[in-house]
């Protein structure tokens, strides 16, 4: 699995890099490669994997985790009036069908095993919060024109356009972000820097402190001002990952921003943010939207 790991991330790091193929399920960059994709063949593979994932302990960690991510949101009492509605648990204790959900950088999961047991841990979690298929928007450059049909077989949303995670929240949504740059959650941010966005924004991926940890200070703060700024205000659930998953879902957290830790800030915080640009970073680490000249 470790291989596959790698070649995910090489699809989904380096802009204009080539895949390479794999010996199992070889697929290249050829259209003549996306055409032969069987999408029943692929959207079995992946029901399948969502299958084995189910019997995992894993799995019942995570979504428990989920559900505490999703209640403790629903405490800020600064938030939009009917989000307790919105997110609030059904009897069996799941969240409402209103929560929205976006997926970006999920990988070439038809030719990746990482990512395909990534994009069955997404579904998942759309069943146990019980969103419908169709609120769930996916967006990846990486992904071919066959794979946009798998997903658009399980009934999910693919968006046109790269937002470039530059997505504004009007209600409570799920960011699934799976060993996505540090631009992408960057930019996220940025988009929703308010005390009335942030509390309705439920993130699953890296870890913020762990980005934190990993970068030398100075840089971070100038780079990713706004991961800098959240770190110490979001509240962190650390995911599970068992050793033999360990390329797919390691350093993985659920991510919330209580009203109460958000009001800590000054109000100048809040005021103007500028946009974010990345002059010194020259492995920005997603694919950037294509700007017309």
């Amino acid at each position: 699995m470790s291989d596959a790991g790698e070649e995910w991330q090489v699809a989904r790091r380096r802009k204009g890099a080539a895949r390479r193929s794999k010996s199992v399920q070889v697929c290249s960059e050829s259209e003549n490669c996306q055409e032969l994709l069987d999408v029943g063949k692929t959207v079995k593979r992946i029901r399948d994997t969502v299958s084995e994932l189910k019997c995992e302990d894993l799995w019942l960690q995570w979504k428990e985790q989920l559900l505490l991510a999703g209640s403790a949101s629903l405490s800020n009492p600064a938030e939009i009036t009917d989000t307790e509605v919105q997110l609030g648990g059904s009897r069996d204790g799941r969240l409402c069908q209103q929560l929205e959900c976006v997926c970006y950088g999920l990988g070439s999961f038809s030719s990746c095993v990482s990512a395909r047991f990534q994009l069955a841990m997404l579904l998942l979690l759309l069943d146990a919060g019980q969103i419908p298929l169709k609120d769930c928007s996916v967006y990846d450059p990486a992904f071919s024109s066959g794979e946009r049909d798998v997903l658009k077989e399980l009934g999910l949303t693919v968006l046109a356009e790269n937002e470039e995670g530059k997505r504004l929240v009007t209600k409570p949504t799920l960011f699934y972000l799976m060993h996505c740059g540090k631009a992408l959650y960057n930019n996220l941010l940025w988009k929703n820097w308010s005390t009335r966005c942030l509390p309705l924004t439920i993130i699953i991926g890296n870890s913020f402190s762990g980005m934190r940890d990993r970068m030398i200070e100075r840089e971070f703060k100038r780079d990713y001002s706004y991961i800098s700024q959240a770190v110490s205000v979001c509240e962190e659930r650390q995911l599970p990952c068992p050793s033999r998953l360990i390329d797919v879902f390691s350093d993985t957290a659920v991510i919330t921003f209580p009203t109460s830790s958000l009001n800590r800030l000054p109000q100048s915080t809040w005021v103007e943010p500028p946009e974010p640009q990345y002059h010194h970073c020259p492995d920005l680490e997603i694919i950037q939207r294509q700007t017309q000249s």
